[in-house]
Formats: structure tokens, C-alpha cells, sequence
């Protein structure tokens, strides 16, 4: 994984849980992304990790505002599949914004956004045809965030961060599962099927 202080961030959902899996976000982390208004008394030794691993979701959260800014502009998209895209574009915004607040609270400097150019590339937006090609990506994205939030709970001790992760799962598993219908795909036959 790339040094956070020089704003590499490597934007794969590997990345993230890797980093998860060697470090634990601080009590003050939790604490702010489950919006309490005050630090919590005891602050973790950790806060640069915690501001690591808080960069690397957000960067994944630059990513997936990217796309949908991607598709919203590429004229492929029906009016309604518009009009949601639009709208999970807004809840990944608020994710975002909710990650830069905790992360600035924590003494550390958010990872910036890449041009949206880079993310074209990065994404292969060239190779997108029509609108199924769009909700294809869209939805290979979500899940990809859906486990990558599921797949670092485990590596958590406080249970305040699991929840917060859990939320975030939650909404990326909403966006995955409208995605996926959206494309005439059929919901998942057997359980467990996310985190894995």
C-alpha cells in the first residue's frame, strides 16, 4: 500500500481491507463518524493508522463518485437509472464528506480526488457502450465496496467502528442490489453472500 502522506492512495477494495487488517481505526474515529460532537476521552496510540486507513476509504469513495459522474455524463442512461444514479452519487458524497470531517478532526489531511480524467481511464470509461455497460461497472464497484466494508469488521475491537462499518455496507449493498435488478439480475440464491 502506498504512503498516505504523499497522497498515493492505491484505490483497490485489496487495498483497503489490507490495511484494515493491520491496523484498527481509535476510539476518536469511531466516535466522530458516528457523530458525536466530542473526541472521546481515551484516544487511541494509533491515530496515524487510523487516518491511513480512513484515506484509503475515502479515496475508494472518490472512485465511486467518479463513475457515477462518469456515467451520469456519458448520455447512456435512462432518465429513472439518471435520476438514482444521481442520487447514490449524493450518498457517496456524504460518505466522503463524513470520512474528510474525521479525518481533519484527527490532525490528518484527507487524500484528494484524482481528475476525473484519471479516473476515466482508470476505469476504462472508453469501454463504456451503453447503458448496461454503465450499470455493469456501477454495480461491480458497489460490490466491491460491500465487501471491502463487511470484509474489515472482523479486525475491529471497538464495537461503535464495526457498526460504522456495517452502515456503510448497508448502503453499498442497497446500491449493489438495485444495480444488479436493474440489469435483470436475479438476487443471490444461497446466504452469506456479501463479505466474503
Amino acid at each position: 500500500m502506498s504512503n498516505i502522506l504523499d497522497n498515493s492512495v492505491s484505490l483497490t477494495r485489496r487495498g483497503f481491507l489490507g490495511a484494515a487488517g493491520r491496523t484498527t481505526l481509535s476510539a476518536a474515529a469511531i466516535g466522530i463518524l458516528a457523530g458525536a460532537s466530542s473526541l472521546p476521552a481515551v484516544a487511541a496510540k494509533h491515530e496515524g493508522q487510523d487516518i491511513s486507513i480512513l484515506n484509503v476509504a475515502l479515496g475508494l469513495e472518490h472512485e465511486g463518485i467518479a463513475a457515477y459522474q462518469l456515467g451520469a455524463e456519458s448520455g447512456l442512461l435512462q432518465k429513472a437509472v439518471l435520476d438514482v444514479a444521481v442520487l447514490f452519487q449524493s450518498q457517496h458524497k456524504q460518505h466522503r464528506d463524513a470520512l474528510i470531517a474525521t479525518i481533519q478532526k484527527l490532525g490528518g489531511k484527507p487524500v484528494e480526488a484524482r481528475s476525473l480524467a484519471d479516473y476515466a481511464k482508470a476505469l476504462k470509461a472508453d469501454t463504456l457502450k451503453n447503458q448496461t455497460d454503465i450499470l455493469v461497472l456501477a454495480a461491480r464497484l458497489e460490490l466491491g465496496a460491500t465487501n471491502a466494508y463487511l470484509g474489515v469488521i472482523p479486525a475491529f475491537k471497538d464495537p461503535q467502528l464495526a457498526k460504522v462499518s456495517g452502515r456503510l455496507a448497508a448502503d453499498e449493498t442497497m446500491h449493489w442490489t438495485f444495480l444488479n435488478n436493474a440489469l435483470g439480475r436475479g438476487l443471490p440464491q444461497s446466504g452469506l453472500s456479501f463479505g466474503a
